[in-house]
């Protein structure tokens, strides 16, 4: 079984391929081209990469946020076409698991933070029992106050992570002291080869499901949404 993994939802675009028997392929790049430019160079260099064509998989997984509203949208229509022209199953994978989700098993909370503007994050928290990585708290949109009072609940260590961690990094160290952590900036952003990983993990489970329903995870409206519903609210 091989499954292709695509990533757009931050800055970062990537795409690999993975088997049961582990990562044959990966491609990531950060620059100043759209995630519409890269990604399909991309898909085709891992395919290429992994010595195999669209024939062998058995499914495409894509990141399905939260994150960037365009970058979820071009990864989400770039794997939908393929996979109709492939005639393939896909998969929606949490953008927050997929960056907690190589560090489960470290001892700690894991809670990945994205920059979701507005003076708020995307985020979760993340546990692992056995070979398990359980969600603590559910994917939402907040400020870095809210999180930090949710994680004082718990009182236990907690490593971040994410492209927002930057941002809110004293925050975190003056108000959780030694319970907060750090990984290093190469964990910073979701990799293709864990969407795929997860992906193979969703369909050996036989949980794919058809490009047609496949939809993203945005956890709060986008800005033209809150735009039309004010409109509409003051018509009534």
């Amino acid at each position: 079984m091989y499954v292709l993994g695509i990533e757009s939802a931050t800055s970062v675009a990537a795409a690999a391929v993975v088997s049961i028997d582990g990562i044959l392929a990966e491609r990531m790049v950060m620059n100043k081209r759209t995630h519409s430019v890269n990604l399909l160079p991309l898909i085709k260099a891992v395919l290429e990469d992994a010595e195999i064509n669209h024939s062998h998989l058995s499914g495409i997984a894509v990141s399905g946020g939260p994150g960037s509203f365009t970058g979820l949208r071009i990864g989400m229509s770039t794997a939908k076409a393929l996979a109709q022209i492939w005639d393939l199953p896909v998969a929606g994978i949490s953008t927050l698991e997929t960056l907690a989700y190589p560090l489960a098993g470290h001892g700690r909370l894991v809670c990945p933070i994205l920059n979701a503007r507005k003076k708020e994050v995307y985020t979760a928290v993340f546990y692992r029992t056995g070979r398990v990585l359980n969600q603590l708290v559910s994917p939402m949109a907040t400020s870095i106050e809210v999180l930090i009072n949710i994680l004082k609940d718990y009182s236990q260590p907690v490593t971040f992570l994410g492209d927002g961690v930057p941002e809110y990094i004293l925050r975190l160290k003056e108000s959780l002291a030694n319970l907060a952590w750090f990984a290093p900036n190469s964990a910073g952003y979701p990799r293709g080869a864990v969407v795929a990983e997860l992906g193979l993990k969703t369909f050996r489970d036989g949980r794919g499901i058809s490009p047609l329903q496949l939809k993203p995870e945005y956890v709060r409206p986008s800005e033209a949404e809150v735009v039309w519903l004010k409109k509409n609210s003051t018509r009534r």
